[in-house]
């Protein structure tokens, strides 16, 4: 049997992680990406009060996070969402759209009742594989 290596990393220009975890684990061409809440990496501040902004920083993160090890967004291939309030979920939509454009990854959506950073209204992670 043929180990592989799996590669961890938290590449600069995104919130450190809030825990004993790293954000990105790489094995050959799939990628998979923690749980990712709207947080400034500058300030440690939530990138605003409401789904929008906070969605918008998360598809930031991710896009960073995915280029920095060989993808970007239009490789995702599942998204998981979890929100404090369903009553988000169509502007979460809007912006979620409006970030990937025409690519639409399966994706699962569930309402929680708290999340790890507080004042947090989503959390996001994602399966993805190498743009190679």
């Amino acid at each position: 049997m043929v180990s592989q290596k799996i590669e961890l990393s938290t590449p600069a220009g995104v919130m450190k992680p809030i825990g004993p975890y790293s954000h990105i684990a790489k094995v050959g061409d799939f990628i998979s990406i923690s749980a990712t809440a709207g947080v400034d990496p500058a300030t440690g501040a939530l990138a605003g009060p409401d789904i929008a902004s906070q969605t918008e920083q998360i598809l930031d993160a991710f896009d960073l996070m995915l280029k920095s090890v060989g993808s970007d967004l239009a490789h995702i291939v599942h998204i998981n969402v979890f929100l404090k309030d369903m009553a988000d979920f169509a502007e979460m939509n809007a912006t979620y759209a409006k970030k990937l454009g025409e690519h639409r990854p399966a994706r699962t959506a569930i309402a929680v009742t708290g999340l790890p950073k507080p004042g947090a209204l989503i959390t996001m992670n994602l399966t993805a594989v190498t743009a190679s």
